[in-house]
């Protein structure tokens, strides 16, 4: 960029590496070559829709990019703009730098043009929760395009359009807006704060969308691994939406590999195989659902042991009149659980809920029991 280019955009490609500079200049040409089959005596030197959708077709839909085209066209890139509504080169390196490297208070008007319009000063709660369900479907779509599914298989897993609605839903739902479910800048400032997942979607969405090729960013992890998983017989409840939202909630985050420990469509409905499956696995998920098409599940920060007690966290304060040795013993036999487990909802909703600490009751398992319950608790309490 010469002097005579916007400072707003030299100080945006500052941001990135001297290295990955010449990438996030290049993008624009590199963007407007894949239009050749439109006139450029009609654009000129700017970016257009059918660009757009040339280069992002097999990741986004029609109305995401659409979408990410009005982000880019709502940005004042302190120079003139050119005639008709294409995006000069200034405004797109301003929204890569806001998207790729930017702060909740340089996203949030960007998200607002994209959901409402480059002129819009707030908008709807349910806008919000649409321009979601476009960016959650795009990311799944980005994701299978680009190779990053991590060996899960949509076509062997649950309902995925769905999964894409609960999903926008529940992030929108962590929205704080007015009573009137009115959302302005500093209301999404402060979702885009707390929820990180929205900035991760729309990295993942321009970073590849775009083929924007960083050395020092390479694109978000949003699925763990999948080791082992006899597809050809599972039909799976999990969705890729689903994986999505559950695995950041994980202590483990998405750098743990998951496996399949126990499936009723592969080894029947034997509690005692249940038990013989899950045992002494080390940290599992367990999800369900119920006759009435309910699905919820939880999460387990431990192996599971067959005993008659609750496995929660070891109080040393309840064990103080027992002997160094003996704290020990009950250490090995109680202290299995702790507060990081959780409960969660799938359908008709995705929510999490946590421990509030009213007790250490956090997992139980028994079997062939007379007197004491027989079963799998996995239990917390709703913050």
């Amino acid at each position: 960029m010469g002097n005579a280019d916007s400072v707003v955009a030299q100080k945006r490609l500052a941001r990135f590496r001297p290295d990955e500079r010449p990438v996030i200049e290049g993008i624009f040409d590199r963007l407007r070559g894949t239009g050749s089959s439109v006139s450029s005596a009609k654009t000129g030197r700017v970016l257009s829709l059918e660009m757009l959708k040339m280069t992002m077709g097999k990741m986004a839909s029609e109305s995401m990019i659409k979408r990410v085209f009005q982000g880019m066209h709502s940005i004042d890139p302190g120079v003139p703009l050119s005639p008709g509504d294409g995006i000069i080169h200034e405004q797109l390196v301003i929204f890569l730098a806001d998207i790729l490297r930017g702060t909740a208070e340089e996203r949030a008007p960007l998200v607002l043009a994209m959901a409402e319009g480059a002129k819009a000063t707030a908008t709807t709660t349910e806008q919000i929760r649409d321009f979601m369900e476009d960016l959650v479907s795009a990311a799944v779509q980005t994701l299978a395009h680009r190779g990053h599914l991590r060996a899960w298989q949509p076509d062997r897993m649950g309902d995925e359009p769905q999964g894409v609605k609960l999903l926008a839903e529940q992030l929108t739902s962590e929205l704080k807006s007015s009573d009137q479910n009115m959302c302005d800048i500093p209301c999404l400032e402060d979702w885009l704060f707390r929820i990180p997942a929205v900035a991760m979607f729309l990295e993942l969405l321009i970073g590849e969308g775009l083929g924007v090729g960083l050395p020092s960013r390479p694109p978000p992890t949003l699925l763990p691994l999948c080791r082992y998983a006899p597809w050809s017989d599972l039909r799976c409840l999990l969705n890729i939406p689903l994986l999505m939202f559950l695995s950041p909630q994980l202590p483990a985050g998405h750098s743990a590999p998951w496996r399949l420990l126990f499936s009723t469509n592969i080894h029947g409905e034997s509690f005692t195989r249940l038990v013989g499956n899950c045992k002494s696995k080390g940290q599992t998920v367990m999800l369900v659902k119920d006759t009435k098409g309910h699905i919820f599940g939880g999460f387990v920060s431990q192996s599971w042991e067959a005993k008659p007690q609750f496995q929660g966290e070891f109080r040393k304060k309840n064990y103080n009149a027992y002997s160094y040795a003996l704290q020990l013993i009950f250490l090995l036999l109680f202290a299995l659980g702790d507060s990081r487990c959780f409960l969660f909802s799938v359908f008709p909703y995705m929510r999490v809920f946590t421990c509030t600490g009213y007790n250490d009751h956090y997992m139980y398992l028994n079997q062939g029991q007379q007197t004491l319950p027989n079963g799998l608790a996995n239990k917390t309490w709703r913050n």
